[in-house]
């Protein structure tokens, strides 16, 4: 690790995230009471003012910080505010005496809430005489392997909740509300509490990060306006949603709304069932848009709409900055659209009173277009532009916006992209559609039977497959030899063998040895022979709100997905993940796994607060600019989980059912702008079968789709222990299916045991299936030169170019005092759980195996891990997945260590595993 690089990167990166973390804080309602005046007192409520969180729970939040300013500390540390320190000081007392319940510390453990401290009248009472105004903080984490319910302490108010609402509305006149949430909560108890009046502000500061903190000071105090908008609609009722019905299902869940997601819904068939609309969210300062002038303009072949809005603070106190939000209304035409959709939005710079600003928002006119999947509009697979007008709004929020004086006549239909069937789906169902229109001026919902699958995949992939290359045997060319331009890559590959070629399709981790330590996946040269031919190690670390390493090491935590799309500002998040990138390049990482750019189909998703929004134009700008960042810094970003993966619960099973429409217009649209747009060269599959093909496996989506008709050229890998089944039958899937993976072309299985990509410990079948014909030679080479050409462009390739040293050699500390220690031919029984320290007395100097028994209760997709230090040295992590409470052997590494004493150290990094015994035993 270059540490120079690293503190310059972990400098410029945290005042970033704290802008970030300010921008994305959404301000839903204020009755003039923020911001906070100069030397207001404030009462603090709700244990999460000390416990705040920072991020949810699994692979996209468990990053270890240096430090974490929670929500107390940050006003505390604000001098324009004052703190009731009494109060403060109760809360502090509970909280020491009521610890944080993380669920015994396991994998995504941790319950979604809280419990909170019980008020009595007299306390809060005697609060409200003290101080100006109260803050009350109510708190939700998320995450993966589980979703939200539809009950108290998930979506709802737990009774302790509420009572604390209901106490100190009684007692104080204005009351500021602060959702310390990863995602939307149920609202309607705004309107139901007997004191409602006394609720005054109302925002969701979501879960922020490291300085989240600092950066709400920052916006209740005014010294940053609040500039964030929602980027998901919040209906009065759960029910609402139109994905409520076909939700939580164990197999199958048939995306029925179609394209009508989030307020694409709401906006054309029930605008009253929205308590706050997309879009929405206040600032301290009032600002005027004016549309100056509109033109279509045609650029280098390409016709656009050029938008130019003149944008005023019109306040007198406050600098801020405003969101332009464009939406288009497209005629029904054949297909059906919806009423509103977002097109294109702007974010100012910092504008001070009287300040205007000249916006311009390019619109691409293929933008505006819509698959047809059904030959309605008399052009089956190609994205059309019905005729019609095509007006215009733009506005505070979909709400709001108001009609402009532009729009864009199509006299007839025009075909913007022809493309081909690709993953239509193989069960019938009825999608929904507008119908007659009603009285109020919105559409009755009426359906359609979606169009089924017409083309035969066997036909299409045997038409398809790839060159075969005659392995030669190793003729001397390295990777840095196709680099440099000196031979090519099929000569290269044509060295490898079959059993080589297999091996470098299978990753290994978690923690593995030969990268950066305790992050999440090794691959490439993953093999002594595949290092002998110059291919070094790429190392992949989780994401996406900062660098997970299970090994215990620092890493900067940014604001989830769902605040940083709150921000509206793509320059923001590329500049944000730039330094992030720079981050990554010190840590020797080559790729974040990360952006997650699902879309928040429905509420209840744990995993929503990793994702950006319900719209797919809004995440797709979001994606590509953070991708772009890391990019410009050198690294990538995995875009995930390609695609569709809408839900936690049975997430490796549920069939995600949908029409082709659906998945090309709201649920891939992202990941083809973030590729396009961004220029990502890393994808990863979701875990889910989309239209009975599981993710890895997905012929269409992975290379009809993603490379033939995007023009991807980078390596796609699975999630972690996906399964696979038949790309052409569908029919039975599993984890060993690997050669299914490879005529996909998934490239990279993620993820073996460590040293496991040689010895194949999974029984994965990529080299039974080229013997038995169903998997070619050519079509494993293809892979094989997708993962080599990723290295071969990666950070890794510019490091030198030095082999796996597995021995680590250490030095005793004490060798004359004698002092209580254990003898290290025994085994060593530490039965615990939790942080420990023991000295080590070594009679003979040499070199030793380390090995350990461990358990682990959560079911094998759970992840722990500890880590070993000798000396206060890092040695080692020992990573475990989830046993059931099976005890079971893992070997670590091996140390060379001299005749002394040495202090080892055993940091849970990752609660929840119990180590029974340590074994060091001598091997020379």
């Amino acid at each position: 690790m270059q540490k120079a690089l690293l503190e310059a990167a972990k400098e410029k990166l945290a005042p970033i995230s704290r802008q970030a973390a300010a921008e994305g804080i959404v301000l839903l309602e204020n009755n003039q009471a923020l911001p906070f005046t100069k030397g207001t007192e404030i009462a603090l409520f709700g244990r999460c003012q000390i416990n705040t969180y920072r991020s949810g729970t699994g692979s996209g939040g468990a990053v270890n910080v240096p430090y974490a300013i929670n929500i107390a500390e940050g006003l505390r540390q604000n001098s324009n505010v004052r703190l009731n320190e009494s109060l403060a000081a109760v809360y502090a007392q509970w909280v020491q005496n009521h610890p944080f319940d993380d669920g015994g510390g396991g994998w995504a453990a941790e319950p979604w809430f809280q419990q909170e401290m019980p008020l009595d009248d007299t306390l809060v009472k005697q609060a409200a005489q003290q101080s100006d105004c109260a803050i009350v903080v109510i708190g939700r984490t998320a995450g993966e392997d589980q979703d939200n319910a539809d009950k108290p302490g998930s979506y709802r108010l737990t009774e302790s909740e509420h009572a604390m609402l209901v106490t100190v509305t009684q007692h104080f006149d204005t009351v500021i509300i602060v959702l310390n949430v990863t995602n939307i909560i149920d609202m309607s108890w705004l309107n139901t509490l007997a004191d409602k009046q006394s609720i005054k502000a109302v925002l969701y500061n979501w879960a922020a990060g490291m300085e989240g903190g600092h950066a709400l000071a920052d916006i209740l105090t005014g010294e940053v306006s609040p500039s964030g908008r929602l980027t998901d609609t919040i209906a009065h009722q759960l029910s609402d949603y139109p994905s409520s019905a076909n939700f939580g299902n164990l197999d199958k869940n048939y995306y029925a709304e179609d394209i009508y997601v989030g307020y694409k819904y709401f906006e054309t068939f029930k605008p009253e069932a929205v308590q706050y609309p997309f879009g929405a969210g206040l600032s301290y300062t009032p600002f005027s848009q004016k549309l100056i002038s509109f033109a279509t303009v045609e650029k280098n072949g390409v016709e656009e709409l050029h938008f130019h809005f003149e944008v005023v603070n019109k306040g007198d106190s406050h600098s801020g900055k405003e969101v332009i939000q464009l939406y288009v209304e497209a005629p029904q035409g054949n297909l059906g659209k919806p009423a509103r959709a977002l097109v294109g939005f702007s974010k100012t710079k910092e504008l001070t009173p009287g300040e205007s600003e000249l916006v311009r928002i390019v619109v691409p006119v293929s933008q505006l277009a819509s698959y047809d999947d059904s030959g309605a509009s008399g052009a089956k697979s190609c994205y059309v532009l019905e005729a019609g007008e095509y007006r215009f709004y733009s506005g505070d929020n979909v709400r709001q916006a108001h009609l402009l004086d532009a729009s864009f006549e199509v006299t007839e239909l025009r075909i913007v992209e022809k493309l081909t069937e690709a993953l239509a789906p193989i069960s019938s169902f009825d999608r929904m559609k507008p119908a007659a229109k009603a009285e109020s001026g919105h559409y009755q919902v009426g359906y359609e039977a979606a169009p089924m699958r017409t083309i035969s995949l066997k036909e299409r992939i045997e038409q398809n497959l790839p060159q075969t290359l005659t392995i030669t045997g190793d003729k001397g060319i390295k990777l840095i030899d196709v680099k440099q331009g000196h031979a090519s890559m099929e000569a290269f590959i044509a060295q490898l063998s079959s059993k080589q070629l297999a091996t470098i399709v299978r990753g290994e981790g978690m923690c593995s040895p030969k990268v950066t330590p305790g992050t999440a996946a090794a691959f490439g040269g993953v093999s002594d022979a595949l290092f002998g031919f110059g291919i070094p190690v790429a190392a992949a670390a989780d994401g996406p709100s900062g660098i997970r390493m299970d090994s215990g090491h620092k890493a900067t935590q940014l604001p989830i997905g769902t605040l940083l799309g709150c921000t509206w500002n793509s320059e923001l998040n590329e500049y944000l993940f730039n330094l992030l990138g720079q981050e990554l390049l010190a840590y020797q990482i080559d790729t974040l796994l990360g952006p997650g750019i699902n879309i928040h189909r429905h509420p209840l998703n744990g995993r929503n607060f990793e994702y950006f929004s319900e719209d797919s134009l809004l995440t797709g700008v979001m994606a590509a600019a953070q991708v772009k960042g890391l990019k410009d810094a050198g690294v990538t970003g995995t875009i995930k989980h390609f695609a569709a993966n809408d839900q936690e619960t049975a997430r490796m099973d549920v069939d995600s059912i949908m029409s082709e429409r659906a998945l090309r217009e709201v649920h891939i649209k992202a990941f083809e702008m973030a590729v396009k747009e961004g220029g990502a060269t890393t994808i990863m599959t979701s875990y889910n079968p989309i239209n009975g093909h599981w993710g890895a496996s997905n012929y269409d989506l992975n290379t009809t789709i993603l490379r033939n008709e995007w023009g991807f050229d980078g390596i796609v890998m699975s999630d972690w222990w996906a399964k696979m089944n038949s790309p052409i039958d569908a029919g039975k899937e599993d984890k060993s299916f690997t050669s299914y993976m490879v005529r996909a072309q998934n490239d990279l299985y993620m993820v073996v045991g460590n040293e496991g990509a040689e010895t194949n410990p999974m029984k994965d079948n990529t080299l039974q299936a080229l013997e038995d014909g169903t998997l070619t030679l050519g079509e494993l080479q293809r892979c094989a030169m997708n993962v080599c050409r990723f290295v071969m462009n990666a950070p890794v390739m510019e490091r030198p170019l030095k082999p796996f040293e597995p021995i680590k050699a250490f030095k005793a500390i004490e060798t004359i005092t004698e002092r209580e220690s254990i003898c290290i031919n025994d085994s060593i029984s530490l039965e615990c759980g939790a942080n420990v320290e023991k000295w080590l007395n070594v009679k003979q100097s040499g070199t030793y195996q380390v090995s350990a028994t461990m358990s682990y209760d959560r079911n094998s997709l759970a992840q722990s891990s500890c880590s070993l230090s000798i000396n206060d040295e890092f040695s080692m992590s020992l990573s475990i997945n989830g046993t059931d409470g099976e005890v079971i052997a893992v070997d670590g590494l091996q140390i060379r260590l001299t005749s002394g004493y040495y202090k080892l150290a055993v940091d849970f990094v990752k609660p929840g595993l119990v180590i029974h015994q340590l074994n060091l035993s001598m091997v020379d």
